[in-house]
């Protein structure tokens, strides 16, 4: 039997990323040949990934990144089978080698990341090996991508939800975070009530009506109510005008008037896991 030697060991963990004694493994089945431990690990990942192909993945990370002039920006969703591998840190490490492959390449959509490659293996290819390593499921599964002047990313402390806001000027960095938090926190439907999507307003007018009726309100009064309930939903749902978080006599736009009174908020991505 071929004398397995831990600098070797550590070689095929640092390639591969599997574990010491996966890894130790290998290279004593391939009586020391590294060429064919690494085979070994990969043709193992390849079927605890095939045999797991079919299995629900909806833990996992969602991670915010810019680049470095702060202009661009992502979220990335890697999904697992479980919040043990979704705390695990090569799991979370990952995760962000894929936000930064998203962002240095500056991607327009999911399948645009998917086309790129790592080390000269497709991204498929990378996922499925990184889903032996790990032993579940993993899946790529969104991405969301934002540009403006200011870029300023937050990740929440369990990395299942992340947002990136876009202001329209430099500003204090923690400005930006502030209204990232908000975002993160509060979950607008839109910037102002001038980007609520037409099938949203006509939603909450419906509502609005239906529960004056309820209520026994005249039917001549029914629009008048409905229109005056679509404010209070404009005020609660659209950032701008949502009540700031961390001083709440004030509106989202007010508190960035009180800063600069040319600054606000251009645009915002956010993706939280189960939420």
């Amino acid at each position: 039997m071929a004398q397995i030697k831990a600098s070797d060991v550590g070689k095929l963990r640092k390639m591969t990323g599997a574990g010491m004694m996966d890894c130790k493994k290998a290279l004593s089945e391939a009586e020391g040949d590294f060429d064919q431990a690494v085979k070994l690990i990969r043709e193992r990942g390849q079927a605890i990934a095939n045999k797991r192909a079919d299995r629900e993945a909806t833990e996992g990370a969602a991670i915010a990144k810019v680049t470095a002039d702060g202009k661009f920006g992502v979220i990335i969703v890697l999904n697992c089978e479980t919040d043990f591998v979704a705390k695990n840190e090569d799991f979370l490490a990952f995760a962000n080698q894929l936000a930064d492959l998203a962002v240095e390449n500056k991607v327009a959509d999911l399948d645009a990341l998917k086309a790129l490659s790592i080390d000269g293996k497709d991204l498929a290819t990378v996922i499925m090996e990184k889903s032996g390593v790990v032993g579940e499921k993993l899946d790529l599964s969104q991405l969301k991508v934002i540009e403006g002047e200011m870029l300023v990313p937050y990740i929440h402390g369990n990395s299942k939800l992340s947002t990136v806001i876009a202001l329209n000027k430099a500003a204090d960095l923690q400005v930006g975070k502030d209204v990232a938090m908000q975002v993160a926190a509060m979950n607008p439907v839109s910037l102002s009530k001038d980007d609520v999507p037409a099938d949203v307003v006509e939603r909450e007018l419906e509502i609005g009506k239906e529960q004056a009726r309820n209520e026994g309100k005249p039917e001549a009064m029914l629009d008048k109510i409905a229109q005056g309930k679509l404010g209070k939903f404009f005020k609660e749902n659209t950032l701008l005008s949502q009540a700031f978080v961390k001083e709440g006599k004030m509106s989202v736009e007010n508190y960035l008037k009180s800063v600069d009174a040319d600054l606000t908020v251009t645009g915002f991505i956010r993706i939280g896991l189960n939420a």
